[in-house]
């Protein structure tokens, strides 16, 4: 939840702002919070003013495969890589900064875009005994679908908040991604589901 994904932002994500408050009430359901927030060189290779000619949302070829060139943003240190100041979850226990490295993109909380190198985030997971990961935020079609995806396949039963996130849905991204999230056996499941546990969630 950072000021560049939302309206007004270097790249917003439609809606975006709806889902800050709802992310609060839902925090506030668990005891354990992990935070991502995209932490990006001034040069990195994903954005379009890093390849001369090219124009944000074109696709080119990396080492590492496909990569959708976006707007600079998130750079490191500006006020568009900040957490919006309205989100309120104080007790969140570690922030997972990606998208650092120059040459690799990422949009997975436990792998950057190269598959390989890996956040920490599941070894840090299994360390503290959590199995089960819910998911919100933006966007939907990348960031979310992404974690998703590759919290299944290490292992953790995931399910993402519907409601609590946005998509870009860029050339029917959002749909696909939840075919391949659904596919991969993450469950969905809304705020209202979550909020009215008896119990706050793990």
């Amino acid at each position: 939840m950072q000021y560049d994904f939302l309206p007004g932002g270097a790249l917003p994500v439609p809606k975006g702002d709806e889902v800050v408050p709802l992310i609060n009430r839902l925090a506030a359901r668990f005891r354990n919070v992990v935070l991502t927030q995209d932490w990006h060189p001034r040069d990195h290779v994903s954005f379009a003013s890093a390849h001369p000619g090219r124009q944000p949302f074109e696709t080119i070829r990396l080492p590492y495969g496909e990569q959708v060139l976006w707007p600079p943003h998130c750079v490191q240190g500006t006020h568009g890589a900040a957490l919006h100041a309205e989100l309120n979850v104080p007790h969140a226990q570690l922030v997972i900064r990606k998208g650092h490295h120059r040459d690799i993109d990422s949009y997975s909380a436990f792998l950057e875009a190269d598959r390989k190198t890996s956040t920490g985030l599941a070894g840090y997971l299994r360390e503290r005994g959590l199995t089960d990961l819910y998911v919100c935020g933006l966007a939907t079609d990348f960031c979310v679908a992404w974690t998703a995806l590759d919290g299944r396949a290490a292992g953790f039963d995931v399910t993402v908040i519907e409601d609590a996130c946005r998509a870009i849905d860029l050339q029917g991204s959002g749909a696909k991604a939840w075919q391949e999230m659904t596919s991969a056996g993450v469950r969905k499941m809304g705020s209202d589901q979550i909020i009215s546990m008896p119990v706050p969630a793990a």
